[in-house]
């Protein structure tokens, strides 16, 4: 293979992440986004700073360890602000990302901390991710019902790519959504979104109780979901990940983007295994420069970010859930395995999944959290017990 198949293969395998990674969970994002009352300027900016931070990143990083070290946004984490932010502000929210970020470089500079994480009980971090992504799913159905004509065509269309293609059944359903939006008139472009997106400014506000609700359970469920298994993947195909450098990377890029409207950004998992194998590059030293077309897809895709929001918003909100719902399908069965695995801890992991997933508030903190603090202190009785 010549080099110029070889920029061919890597593009090709680039293009793929770019796909999976943002068409499969764009909607998700701009669900978080409204949750905690984003303007649509707001959301053009949060989708646009993600994507500049991704593929950045991505160079920074790849360039710097000579490996394919793919960032990609929170998936759980965008779906925990949905189910968790409810009294949440924007301004508050980008405080949240702020000190999730912090608390990812703390992690990064303090190896014993590091550990800590990583010694969390994957039973719990699995039920807790497993909770949230419940409320998601549970939305399909009652879709289904409101749009049959919409939704049973994705489902069956969802369902049919798992058993052939369980790669691409996310994007497939993404695809298929828009286009039975159109049918239906439901899909408006609008002139208006025309033109490069442009970022917008506000000051953090970083409110005790919404720390507490959102900015914990997120930096927890993003180490554990995304971070840990993106380390995995690396380490799976040979490469030794750069740990510390990562999470102070990407920690701090999460503290400097916030006043943007920049979430969290993170490790990724699933779509570093389509940048990582031999089919991107025969050389395990040269996959790194995937990263070339991964910022200049990514780039473009931002400045282009006020398309997606505009045609985004524009769909009916069944539409919306049963596509959210179904791209969450997967990481929810992966969790749900995850955290009935080992017998020992399973009751600790029920009792963190239904707490999680009961969706309330108890001093104006989230289920999320509660449904960890109760999992973990059930976790520890059952361990000391064990030991006495």
């Amino acid at each position: 293979m010549n080099g110029g198949q070889h920029w061919a293969s890597l593009t090709a395998a680039a293009a793929a992440a770019v796909v999976v990674g943002f068409a499969s969970t764009i909607l998700i994002i701009m669900q978080a986004a409204d949750a905690v009352g984003a303007s649509d300027a707001q959301k053009i900016s949060w989708a646009a700073m993600l994507c500049f931070a991704m593929g950045g990143l991505t160079l920074l990083l790849s360039w710097q360890h000579r490996m394919p070290l793919l960032i990609a946004w929170s998936t759980p984490g965008a779906a925990l602000m949905v189910h968790g932010a409810a009294g949440v502000s924007y301004a508050q929210a980008l405080g949240c990302f702020a000190v999730a970020g912090l608390l990812t470089m703390v992690t990064g500079l303090f190896k014993p901390l590091a550990k800590a994480i990583s010694k969390m009980p994957v039973a719990i971090a699995s039920a807790m991710l497993a909770g949230v992504l419940l409320v998601y799913v549970l939305k399909v159905p009652a879709a289904a019902t409101a749009l049959p004509l919409q939704v049973t065509p994705m489902i069956m269309g969802f369902f049919a790519m798992r058993f052939w293609k369980p790669l691409y059944a996310v994007p497939t359903v993404v695809a298929l959504g828009l286009l039975l939006a159109w049918v239906f008139g439901d899909l408006n472009w609008g002139a208006s979104a025309i033109g490069f997106s442009r970022v917008s400014f506000a000051v953090p506000e970083f409110a005790p109780v919404a720390l507490i609700s959102l900015a914990v359970p997120l930096y927890l469920v993003t180490m554990a979901s995304q971070n840990l298994p993106g380390f995995a993947v690396l380490k799976g195909s040979g490469y030794e990940p750069p740990v510390s450098s990562a999470l102070i990377t990407t920690g701090a890029a999460s503290i400097l983007m916030s006043p943007f409207a920049g979430p969290q950004v993170n490790m990724a998992a699933i779509t570093a295994s389509l940048v990582i194998g031999s089919h991107a590059h025969p050389d395990p030293a040269q996959r790194w420069k995937v990263a070339f077309p991964y910022v200049i897809i990514y780039v473009g895709v931002g400045l282009s970010a006020g398309v997606c929001v505009k045609v985004l918003g524009g769909l009916p909100a069944d539409l919306v859930h049963a596509i959210a719902g179904l791209a969450l399908f997967g990481p929810l069965m992966a969790a749900m395995v995850a955290m009935l695995k080992e017998p020992q801890d399973i009751e600790a992991a029920v009792v963190t999944f239904l707490v999680t997933a009961a969706d309330f508030k108890v001093f104006g903190v989230g289920s999320a959290f509660w449904g960890l603090l109760f999992g973990l202190m059930i976790w520890n009785l059952k361990k000391l017990k064990v030991q006495v």
